[in-house]
């Protein structure tokens, strides 16, 4: 949408941070809105994360749920809000307590919509009241365990005063879990209640086949019977395939039975009497057409279950002496309990079998049923009603955080009004004697600083950390006060907006222009770190130099005692050509200091002139590009990093820049002791060699200049000397 529809509207528009911003104020403004053209909008959408607002509100509002919040959703909940309310401009106020009369009845469901406000202070035990918290319409648990039956489609016990109904419930929940109501109580739904009574006709059905067909050949003892052959089934049939495969070829007796290197590195461990390295391995030891041994010289991992399979299933059928058994026997033993193991696999309605036979009849046999049919119908009944609980939330959200979200959204109106903070806002930085208002959560600092970097700002990334907390990082931006102790590594106190105290650690810098005071006095700066580092050097370098003589001369010492010769003679430590050199090369720069300060003299009243046009030579291309990357500083590509579209140059302003970072002042009528006991002490010499050097300079300058102009610059310049013309001789005659 790039226009608005037209609309007869009066707006009215404030210039703050370098835009013309719209202002909300009236109910009017809020109905409209809807109408205001996008592009006067100063944002267009947001994060739902990361944010100094209810996360659940933005929730609400982020009607497709993809994380952020746009023009169109945004709408959509003030329309909503607006048309529930008798007076819209109450979204202005923020206010947590929604009035039980602001709500409009008139509006479709408003009637319901109050009704369900005031049930909620019923509930609460607080129905005095005239208003309800945003905390008391979100206190679903308290709400709905008031009320039995609440709509929610949920039939706990407590639903009804018959006992064998409560019974009947409690078989339900033991056998499909049950679920949980909004009350925290456990109960059942609809189709719960279904599934139960399906379940129940199928296994008791699935029960009476047992009954009608000879397949129970053990009676009660026949599962048992079946359950242990299937135990075992993979096993023997193993064992009776490699037995033929022995019959069919001596040659693989050995391989049947596993190499003798299996068996070393099974001895090798320290083995237990159940023997589960040994599971794999064959049940007995194979050998041409040899019977399966069921107690002894069987595999230990399985003698146990070979043992079940003789008492429950071996010894019934042929007895007990019988202890093992023929390929030909194995397969009879199956086939006789074939049909019984068929039956079994067929089971239905087995989440009901642990209630048993007699209670799933008397169940099917009772009236439960339609009894439970009538609850449910009934807690239908009252579901319009507790489903605008729902919506009493909603609205009491939308009453306290619409304001915020629109005079951080339409308009940045939080951000540039002093006594307030904008929702971006996450805290307050305090380091290097200053307090930083500005700080973003990032996520990801690294790939925030690439977008940020745009803004012109000078930006400290900070690693936030809390005992009991996950680590954070934000973006913080200083505004106010200089460079020169901001480094990666310095550390200061973080304080969130809930008032919790962090261990902040600066771990990335985007440098920029924080004033043109830094500015101005930045060349001079660099010029004495320039220097500092330039004597460091060359000290460590004359340090390295004299230490390698000192060295060397006393190696020569040492060698000159053992030998008895002396070395090679000493040079000289001046040579006539250098000291020639250095004097050509220090008259040079006398001179030129010389003639500069001459020339700085010469100007004569102008001489504060030449003072500020020195400064400015020096101090004036920083201070230019400085005042130029000011003046674009804009909060725009720090919001859009994280997420957000910003419409308009949000610019941040010198002014407003000195106003989001404090610097640390005395308070109000202190009292101040100049007096340091640790100070520098002033030596009276070291001022007068500065004095007497000044005017020793001065003097060489005046008398340079003197000699340029022939006459000092205070006294007049004396007239040119009158040339006479020679005389004309006179001809002689």
């Amino acid at each position: 949408m790039s226009t608005a529809p037209h609309s007869s509207h009066i707006w009215t528009f404030f210039r703050t941070g370098g835009i013309d911003q719209v202002a909300l104020n009236t109910s009017a403004d809020i109905i409209n809105l809807e109408h205001l053209d996008q592009k006067l909008w100063v944002a267009l959408s947001c994060p739902v994360k990361g944010l100094e607002i209810d996360e659940k509100t933005l929730a609400l509002i982020d009607a497709d749920a993809d994380g952020r919040i746009r023009v169109p959703e945004l709408l959509a909940a003030v329309k909503w809000a607006a048309t529930r309310l008798n007076n819209p401009s109450d979204l202005l106020a923020g206010n947590d307590n929604l009035a039980i009369a602001a709500i409009n009845t008139s509006a479709p469901g408003g009637s319901i919509l109050q009704g369900s406000a005031k049930q909620i202070l019923r509930s609460l035990g607080k129905e005095t009241d005239s208003a309800l918290t945003t905390a008391d319409a979100a206190n679903t648990a308290a709400i709905f365990a008031a009320s039995v039956l609440n709509g929610s489609g949920i039939i706990p016990p407590e639903a009804t005063e018959d006992p064998a109904i409560q019974l009947l419930i409690k078989d339900i929940i033991t056998c499909s879990g049950g679920t949980a109501a909004r009350s925290g109580v456990l109960g059942i739904t609809s189709a719960q209640i279904d599934t139960f009574f399906a379940d129940l006709n199928a296994y008791t059905a699935w029960l009476e086949q047992s009954g009608t067909k000879d397949i129970a050949v053990l009676g009660d003892a026949t599962a048992a019977a079946c359950n242990a052959i299937k135990a075992v089934r993979t096993k023997v049939e193993d064992y009776f395939a490699r037995c033929r495969m022995a019959a069919f070829d001596q040659r693989a007796i050995a391989a049947l039975n596993r190499s003798e290197s299996e068996y070393l590195a099974i001895a090798a461990k320290d083995l237990k009497l159940s023997a589960e390295e040994v599971a794999d391995f064959p049940l007995a030891r194979i050998e041409s057409s040899k019977l399966l041994p069921l107690l002894e010289g069987v595999n230990p991992a399985w003698t146990k279950a070979l043992a079940t399979l003789h008492e429950t299933a071996v010894t019934p059928v042929f007895g007990a002496d019988k202890t093992s058994l023929t390929a030909a026997e194995w397969t009879e033993l199956n086939a006789k309990f074939a049909a019984y193991e068929t039956w079994l696999g067929g089971k239905a309605g087995s989440a009901v079998e642990k209630l048993g036979l007699p209670r799933a009849k008397e169940i099917l046999a009772g009236n439960g049923r339609a009894a439970l049919t009538a609850l449910v119908d009934k807690d239908k009944a009252l579901e319009p009603e507790f489903k605008a609980i729902s919506d009493v939330e909603r609205l009491a959200r939308y009453n306290r955080d619409l304001r915020a979200l629109l005079h951080n959204f339409v308009n940045f109106a939080d951000f540039f009004a002093r006594d307030k903070n904008a929702i971006f806002q996450a805290g307050t930085l305090f380091l290097d004697s200053r307090s930083c208002d500005l700080c973003v959560r990032v996520d990801n600092p690294a790939t925030h600083a690439v977008l940020a970097a745009m803004s012109k700002a000078y930006i400290a990334y900070v690693e936030c950390v809390r005992p009991g907390s996950e680590k954070i990082s934000i973006a913080a931006c200083f505004t106010q006060g200089d460079s020169d102790y901001l480094f990666v590594g310095r550390h200061g106190i973080f304080y969130d907006r809930k008032g919790r105290d962090w261990d902040a650690t600066i771990t990335k810098l985007i440098d920029n222009p924080i004033s043109v005071r830094q500015a101005f006095w930045a060349p001079y700066k660099k010029a004495v770190r320039f220097i500092e580092e330039q004597v460091a050097k060359r000290a460590a370098a004359a340090d390295s130099a004299a230490t390698s003589k000192l060295e060397g001369a006393a190696l020569k010492t040492v060698d000159t005692a053992a030998t008895g010769k002396a070395g090679a003679p000493a040079k000289p430590k001046f040579e006539v050509g250098t000291v020639a050199a250095l004097g050509v090369g220090l008259g040079a720069i006398g001179t030129l200091l010389g003639g500069f300060i001459a020339g700085f003299l010469g100007l004569g009243f102008f001489m504060p002139v030449g003072i500020i046009g020195i400064i400015l030579l020096i101090s004036g291309p920083s201070m230019l590009i400085a005042g130029i990357k000011l003046r674009q500083r804009n909060l725009g590509p720090i919001l859009d990093a994280n997420g957000w579209a910003i419409n308009g140059r949000v610019k941040i302003s010198v002014p407003f820049g000195t106003a989001l970072t404090d610097q640390a002042t005395l308070p109000k009528n202190s009292v101040r002791i100049l007096g340091d006991p640790y100070a520098a002490k002033k030596h009276p010499l070291r001022t007068w060699l500065l004095v007497l050097v000044a005017l020793g300079l001065a003097a060489v300058a005046v008398r340079l200049d003197c000699v340029r102009r022939g006459h000092y610059f205070w006294q007049p310049a004396s007239a040119p000397p009158v040339q006479v013309a020679p005389a004309t001789p006179t001809p002689a005659k």
